[in-house]
Parts: C-alpha cells; sequence; structure tokens
C-alpha cells in the first residue's frame, strides 16, 4: 500500500483533525480549543497522509525558540498532532511522516527536533531521547506545612480575572524563559491556551482563578488554579489544582505556594508537570506526604549535530571526540569533536580517534543537562573509549538548573 505524504493545505484542516482526533479515541476537544489549535497550526509545516481522499496520517511541527544551557535561544521544530489510523497500522505511514519531517527541518535550518510522547516506546527509533521530566504532586495540606524564606511577608497578593493580567503573566514568564533549559518563548496566540477554561475540563471545580503577586507595585509572580469545594463526615475536604505558578524570586515563589497552602476549606492541592528541582519540595514539612511522582516530559532530537552542541555552553571545559550513530539521519553519522566552555563552543567532524560512542537518542537525552551521560553509560548506552573522557563530557554537559517544559504543544 501506497499514501501520499504532502503538506496540508488549508481546506483539509478539519478532516486532518478529525483524523486526529479519531486517532486519539474520538472525543472531540471543546469549540473554543479546537478553533484555537486551527489558528495556530502552521500549514506550511504539517503533514498528512492521504489513501485516496482520507486522512489517515498527521504530523504537525512548530516553530518554537527552546532554551538551552546558557540561555540561547534556539531554533527547534516541536513535533505535534503525531498519528496514525487505526486502519492504517504497522504500513510505513508513521516512517514516511518522519522521514519527512526531519528532512524538512534539516532543510529548514533547524539544528532540534523536539515533542513530548503520548506512548514513549514510540519515538526512540527516530532518535528521540527524553531529555527532561517534571514532578506532580498531591499535597496532604492538612498535615504538611511550609517553612518560607525571608521577605515572604513583604509579598502583597491579590486576586485578578485571568484575561485582566494575562500580559503582565506572560512578562513574568517571558523573563523566566531564558534561565531554564527547556523553557519555550511564546509566540503570540500561545497565552491564550492559559485562559482556556472549558466547563467539560474542570470536572466539577471552579472557573479558572488566578492571584498576582506583587512586590513595590511591580507584578513578580502568578498562580492558576481551580478549586473543587468537597465535604466529607469530619468536615470541608475541598480540592486546589494548580494550572500554572511562575514567579521571579524565592519570597514571591514562597508567598503563592503559601496562598494555596492556606485556602479555605480545602484539604489537598493538585500539582502537575512542575519542574523536578522545584522551590516547594524544600520547604514542606513532609514530602511523604505530597506524594510526589516523576515523569517524562520532553524528548530532544538533534537534527543537526554539529549545530546542535555548538549552540549552547558547557558548565566546564570539555574537549572530547564523540562517535555518533544515527541510523535514520545519517548525515550526522560518524566522529564529531566538542570543545567548549561556560563561554561557547565549537564542533565539527573530525579524523581523530573517537572517545565516547552513544547514538543521537542519547545524545538528545543529555543535550539540556537534565541526564548525565554517566547515568546512560551506566545503563549501557554510552561507551568510554578514552579513561576520563566519560566525567569530563558528564560534567561539562550538567545544568546547575533543571530542564523544564513548562506547557504541552
Amino acid at each position: 500500500m501506497t499514501t501520499d505524504v504532502r503538506v496540508l493545505r488549508q481546506a483539509e484542516w478539519d478532516l486532518w483533525c478529525d483524523a486526529l482526533i479519531r486517532a486519539f479515541g474520538g472525543v472531540d476537544e471543546p469549540p473554543e480549543e479546537r478553533r484555537l489549535w486551527g489558528e495556530l497550526t502552521e500549514l506550511d509545516r504539517s503533514l498528512g497522509a492521504w489513501d485516496d481522499d482520507t486522512c489517515v496520517g498527521t504530523a504537525g511541527a512548530f516553530g518554537f525558540r527552546l532554551t538551552v544551557p546558557g540561555g540561547a535561544s534556539v531554533p527547534a521544530a516541536g513535533i505535534t498532532m503525531v498519528s496514525v489510523a487505526a486502519t492504517h497500522r504497522r504500513r510505513g505511514v508513521l516512517t514516511s511522516m518522519m522521514r519527512r519531517q526531519l528532512d524538512d527541518i534539516r532543510s529548514w535550518g533547524e539544528p532540534l527536533a523536539v515533542l513530548t510522547a503520548s506512548e514513549p516506546a514510540i519515538y526512540g527509533r527516530f532518535g528521540y531521547g527524553a531529555a527532561t521530566f517534571q514532578v506532580s504532586a498531591e499535597i496532604d495540606t492538612s498535615r504538611v506545612r511550609l517553612s518560607v524564606p525571608a521577605g515572604t511577608d513583604d509579598v502583597r497578593l491579590r486576586y485578578a480575572e485571568p484575561a485582566a493580567v494575562l500580559d503582565a503573566c506572560e512578562a513574568v514568564y517571558a523573563r523566566l524563559v531564558p534561565g531554564r533549559p527547556g523553557m519555550l518563548a511564546r509566540r503570540p496566540g500561545w497565552e491564550r491556551f492559559g485562559l482556556l477554561d472549558p466547563e467539560s475540563h474542570r470536572e466539577g471545580a471552579s472557573p479558572l482563578q488566578c492571584v498576582v503577586a506583587e512586590q513595590k507595585g511591580a507584578v513578580t509572580g502568578y498562580a492558576r488554579f481551580r478549586i473543587k469545594p468537597e465535604w466529607g463526615v469530619a468536615g470541608p475536604d475541598g480540592r486546589v489544582t494548580l494550572a500554572d505558578l511562575a514567579a521571579l524570586d524565592p519570597a514571591t515563589d514562597a508567598a503563592l505556594w503559601r496562598f494555596l497552602f492556606g485556602i479555605d476549606l480545602t484539604t489537598t492541592l493538585v500539582t502537575r508537570g512542575r519542574p523536578v528541582d522545584d522551590a516547594w519540595q524544600y520547604m514542606v514539612s513532609d514530602i511523604r506526604r505530597c506524594r510526589p511522582r516523576l515523569r517524562d516530559a520532553l524528548f530532544v532530537r538533534p537534527v543537526d549535530v554539529g549545530a546542535a552542541l555548538e549552540a549552547r555552553t558547557y558548565q566546564a571545559p570539555v574537549d572530547v571526540v564523540f562517535d555518533v550513530e544515527d541510523a535514520f539521519c545519517p548525515w550526522n553519522t560518524g566522529r564529531w569533536r566538542l570543545t567548549g566552555d561556560p563561554k561557547g563552543a565549537s564542533c565539527a567532524r573530525t579524523a581523530d580517534a573517537a572517545e565516547l560512542s552513544l547514538s543521537v537518542r542519547e545524545l538528545g537525552a543529555a543535550y539540556l543537562g537534565g541526564v548525565s551521560l554517566t547515568a546512560l553509560a551506566a545503563a549501557g548506552r554510552v561507551r568510554e573509549l578514552r579513561q576520563g573522557a566519560l566525567a569530563e563530557a558528564s560534567t561539562a554537559f550538567g545544568s546547575a538548573v533543571a530542564p523544564w517544559l513548562p506547557h504541552g504543544f
């Protein structure tokens, strides 16, 4: 069987979206969310696989800029909306779309491709490695207390309509983006996802609420959340579900968390998708009663190994030759000499002897500094060919701040 993989046309978007929704179970999104996805879809970067006039495969690629270690904002293709119709599985449709997509990304001059995976087992064979992780928790706020830093009491909090303070909140987010690898610079329109509040997604909770933090008249943070009132035999047992929280300094961060912990008539605070080094974990009196859970978030794939490794800096001097295997994008296969330090880096092909051997998947996993090359070597995924090369490279690739993907796409 052959399918026609081609760039999406505007007139095909509804059929394409219907095929995507069906592949993910057939439950359509609320109209306002579907409209927003339609407005943000980059047609010239989206592919459809067609069997005659039936859409049997979908794949998109947003044009993002991703923060990498050192603070640079690097072009990255945000792979999204990938699906294959159940009637056309195991016929090469996905491989055909991945092949076309990575060829296109290379032609666009973008050194990285990134995605979040509904099924992580799918994407390793295409060179994607899990590079960031996130923490979710269900905190028993009736028994867990916070120890907050000095200055927390100086932060003023006030309720605000989420839409009314959107610009101020986005300004806070934008200031945070360069400081943490894995964060995405939000392009126009993406801020609207933070305000989507369909009743069907609330699960009985309140409409979206927002609290803004201020110091000396300037907005320094915000939290968006919902409250689900509940009552048990012993009294109020409500749940607070955090949608988003951002803060420019420790005092603001602590003030917002303390507020969420102390909302009247609630005993549980639910958080999802937070950084693995989120500060609240070190302020709580009992981490076990927070029930933290870890899961993968952003998968990274170097499309151009040399350009990708040159785009970031390294927290310690490094001079190492990698032997990279990349069966799906053979232009990356071979030996590359990386020389870098906290000020910059260069990476070019070399005939010198290899010192570390790995696949592009492991290179992607380690790229943002959240997964160590030493850990990958312990799992047999990286081989040390020169004694000392592994420790040198692993230290250099690290990041003082855990990489974090703030929202899906």
